[in-house]
């Protein structure tokens, strides 16, 4: 994610008409007891919580995700979205009863391998029982009906993420939470999986979503856009943007290119800037190894709740404001850069987030540094010279959950990978960035994980130059210039 300096298994959803969905009462069946123990084991319910230790209650335990599809129907008119959600999961411990996060939406009907199953709501938890236990191992789907009027969630630490109603359409997006506003998911990035997404709104308006485009088809008044993301996604990377947009397709080495501008936006800067994305992902390409996915794209939204962009996956989306003064193709590379590092190459905890912006920051240097506007020990002594003393108070690698986005995230975790790349001189940097990206393609990883590959490729021992630079509470002293 890159934020303005001058402001801050598969899911299947079937569109469904649910009349007054968003007002009436969440139906609350009577607890379930849990299952009888089968041929000697002994189900219970699945945490409400994954184990995160900055967000305890994201995600939950006992079942990994492979698979979403997700279809809705949304009218901005009404504010009203309805759809119906399938999940395609294994469950990883005997389950009597698992969770989903799902914030503010009500629940119709919920079966699971198709037999009708309990459901009941916790706060922003749908607790689902099922007719009989899920054995560890065994896959399973669940299906879940819902509808009503959806609405973003409130972080008083964080700021605002998810489904925004706007004045043509709705914007859902944000970080570190998001998606449990418009569907039922596992909301934690450790559980990716694959999506496949429809999203059927008014004839005339734009429905974008991550991945490869499927195509369209209108009835009766309406069109259905269809998405599919066969790479696996974490759950804050997912978006939809509903409105009026000017779109442009292509294709770039064989895979589609699909971006999109609001057209509350004169046409300029920000359809140059997309237009630039296939250029900038081809330079990262070269440093950073492959491009992981099977699309490219850009979303520019106008709406001044937004003054950041974030890496959604395939398909970045970014706020006007980024291109108030002109092209601006560092925050494009940015962004790109989070393909490789925060997407194809995902947390496994919040605490290490600096993997993921820390290496976006510097891919901004290097960018630059390949354009001839200024190289990357440019970049680092700017900042290094006029860092103030919060910045090195604050561990990039231990920043705390109301530091998650912080400017020791970011400018001290980019300042890090410069004082790694001098530590082992060019070659030896550019081979661990594409090892990084290679060996954790597709997962998740911690930066325990990224330090030892970093030993190992480069075959030096540097324990004291990480914990300098990503848990020490002093500024360490420059590295030398390259």
């Amino acid at each position: 994610m890159a934020r303005m300096r001058r402001g801050v298994g598969l899911v299947t959803v079937a569109a469904l008409g649910l009349a007054g969905c968003g007002s009436d009462p969440e139906p609350q069946p009577a607890p379930a007891t849990a299952p009888a123990p089968t041929a000697g084991r002994q189900f219970a319910p699945g945490a409400a919580g994954i184990g995160d230790a900055y967000f305890p209650s994201y995600g939950n335990g006992g079942y990994d995700v492979g698979r979403y599809t997700v279809k809705v129907r949304y009218d901005p008119a009404t504010d009203r979205l309805t759809g119906t959600a399938t999940v395609q999961a294994t469950a990883t411990a005997d389950l009597s009863a698992f969770h989903l996060d799902l914030a503010g939406l009500t629940v119709r009907k919920v079966t699971v391998d198709g037999a009708p199953a309990r459901h009941a709501r916790e706060a922003d938890e749908l607790v689902v029982t099922p007719a009989a236990g899920l054995t560890a191992g065994n896959g399973f789907t669940a299906e879940i009906s819902y509808g009503g009027k959806p609405e973003p969630l409130a972080n008083e630490v964080l700021g605002e993420g998810g489904w925004l109603h706007t004045t043509d359409g709705a914007i859902a997006l944000g970080q570190p939470e998001s998606a449990s506003t418009w569907f039922p998911v596992n909301d934690h990035p450790s559980d990716k999986a694959t999506y496949d997404v429809e999203i059927t709104v008014p004839k005339g308006l734009t429905a974008v979503s991550n991945g490869v485009p499927k195509g369209r088809s209108d009835a009766d008044g309406w069109t259905t856009w269809k998405w599919s993301e066969a790479a696996p996604m974490a759950s804050y990377l997912s978006t939809v943007v509903i409105g009026d947009y000017r779109v442009e397709t292509g294709e770039h080495k064989g895979r589609p290119v699909f971006s999109a501008v609001s057209t509350k936006l004169g046409k300029g800067a920000a359809d140059a800037s997309m237009a630039r994305t296939t250029e900038v992902a081809d330079y990262l390409e070269s440093v950073f190894g492959p491009y992981p996915f099977a699309a490219y794209g850009g979303v520019v939204v106008a709406d001044e709740r937004i003054r950041y962009a974030l890496e959604t996956q395939s398909r970045p989306v970014y706020g006007a404001g980024f291109f108030q003064g002109g092209e601006n193709t560092g925050v494009v590379a940015h962004e790109l850069a989070h393909q490789w590092f925060g997407n194809s190459v995902s947390l496994a905890k919040w605490q290490d987030i600096w993997l993921n912006e820390g290496l976006a920051t510097y891919a901004e240097w290097l960018w630059a540094e390949h354009r001839g506007t200024g190289t990357a020990q440019a970049a680092f002594d700017r900042r290094y010279a006029g860092s103030s003393s919060r910045l090195w108070q604050t561990p990039p690698a231990e920043p705390g959950r109301q530091n998650l986005f912080s400017e020791s995230v970011y400018q001290r975790g980019g300042m890090t990978v410069h004082a790694l790349r001098v530590a082992v001189g060019d070659p030896a940097f550019f081979k661990i960035l594409k090892a990084w990206a290679a060996e954790k393609r597709n997962g998740n990883a911690t930066t325990d994980e990224f330090v030892a590959v970093a030993e190992r490729v480069s075959g030096k021992q540097l324990d004291k130059l990480f914990a300098a630079w990503l848990h020490g509470t002093e500024r360490p002293p420059a590295p030398k210039r390259i």
